[in-house]
């Protein structure tokens, strides 16, 4: 496909995917919808779907696999051992402690809540203060240091009047409740904020550096200025100073191009993976290479031209929007919000070993964030009372998976 049609306030704009940089940005500025945005598809009530219309591709330029490197099985299979939690409120990021609880960030109510993983005990920690809610933008995700054993931080991305940022606070289970957040530290501001686009995944890499997930706050100008904080993955040391190695001196932008990065994972060889939004047309699973352009707003989808790092897997974004993804058995899987399912991504090296496999379509609707609880276990995060998802009587929840 080499080009389509769209519709911004009655205007008809046609975008092409290779078109000079002034002429994109221009014909882009008016564009604010997300693929997150609308109603989300209708629930079928099946366990599983077939592949749909999603694809996948060899990313020009991304780190292949070794020629020994085994495939994960084309065919996976997803079994619900038991819902651990519900009654969540806009639930967004989730970090597992040490001993198997887990910590849950909530978007709209600014607070990380203690959800003990063998009752489903809620425990409120406390509100993080200086959060400003408002469109996509709040309390998003959470992260525990890499030193976490001996510091007890828990850091956080967040929107604030001004900003998105990001934050530390001592936590101390020895309060009581409500109290236990110390003060925020905020290790790195200035991340452009708006009603759409905020980005919010953090999460501590294999080498103990600090990765984020920025969009760009629906300026799409951004994700193509490497001097922008916009529309970006940024590597940073846990101070968050620009970490050692960095492909741009002196800064903390990892990768650009990007329009809203949601999810971010490490396959077992410490490669990275990233989730974003596309626009209209397509949805991408990323293999990040450092320094590397991945197109937006100048290319949605595989074959954007020269220049441009094509995505590992693709979706029409009524069957995706993406949003957290975690590594287990061989497979990155894919949290699905407008598309309402889990997608499982069978990897060889940095490429998909054979088309994407949906699960759980329409059945707990709109899915957050997924991560990896130990071996062949995940845990999944619903997002239904987040104001665009149909919230039933316990929603929202937290579920653990069995996944091959």
């Amino acid at each position: 496909m080499t080009g389509r049609t769209r519709r911004v306030e009655g205007t008809k704009i046609v975008r092409r995917r290779a078109v000079p940089a002034l002429l994109a940005a221009a014909l882009l500025l008016t564009a604010g919808c997300s693929s997150d945005g609308g109603d989300p598809s209708g629930a079928d009530g099946s366990s599983s779907s077939p592949t749909g219309t999603a694809t996948r591709s060899s990313p020009a330029g991304s780190p292949s696999g070794s020629p020994t490197e085994e495939a994960a099985p084309a065919k996976g299979s997803v079994k619900v051992l038991r819902t651990v939690a519900t009654g969540l409120d806009s639930p967004w990021g989730l970090a597992p402690l040490p001993g198997g609880d887990l910590l849950v960030s909530s978007r709209d109510e600014a607070t990380i809540t203690r959800v003990d993983a063998k009752t489903g005990e809620k425990t409120e920690l406390g509100e993080v203060p200086g959060v400003s809610p408002s469109g996509e933008g709040g309390l998003l995700g959470i992260a525990l240091s890499p030193d976490y054993a001996s510091d007890h931080m828990v850091y956080a991305y967040f929107t604030s009047a001004s900003d998105n940022r990001i934050v530390r606070m001592l936590y101390d289970d020895e309060k009581p409740s409500g109290e236990q957040l110390g003060a925020p530290d905020t290790v790195f501001r200035g991340i452009p904020k708006g009603v759409i686009h905020n980005g919010g995944r953090i999460a501590f890499g294999p080498d103990k550096m600090l990765y984020a997930g920025t969009g760009e706050s629906g300026d799409t100008g951004l994700s193509q200025d490497k001097k922008s904080l916009g529309g970006k993955i940024l590597r940073m040391t846990p101070d968050g100073e620009p970490a050692p190695g960095n492909p741009f001196p002196d800064s903390p932008v990892y990768s650009y191009g990007h329009r809203n990065v949601q999810g971010l994972a490490w396959d077992d060889r410490q490669r990275l993976f990233a989730s974003e939004f596309g626009q209209d047309t397509w949805d991408e699973l990323n293999a990040i290479k450092p320094g590397d352009n991945y197109g937006w707003p100048e290319a949605e989808g595989e074959g954007g031209g020269s220049g441009f790092h094509d995505p590992v897997a693709q979706w029409s974004t009524d069957e995706a929007s993406p949003s957290g993804i975690a590594y287990a058995e061989g497979s990155v899987w894919m949290a699905g919000l407008r598309g309402e399912r889990l997608w499982r991504i069978p990897l060889k090296g940095t490429e998909a070993a054979a088309e994407p496999q949906a699960f759980l379509e329409g059945e707990y609707g709109r899915l957050r964030t997924v991560a990896p609880a130990g071996g062949d276990k995940l845990w999944l995060v619903t997002s239904n009372t987040d104001g665009r998802g149909d919230a039933k009587g316990d929603d929202d929840r937290i579920l653990e998976l069995e996944v091959r």
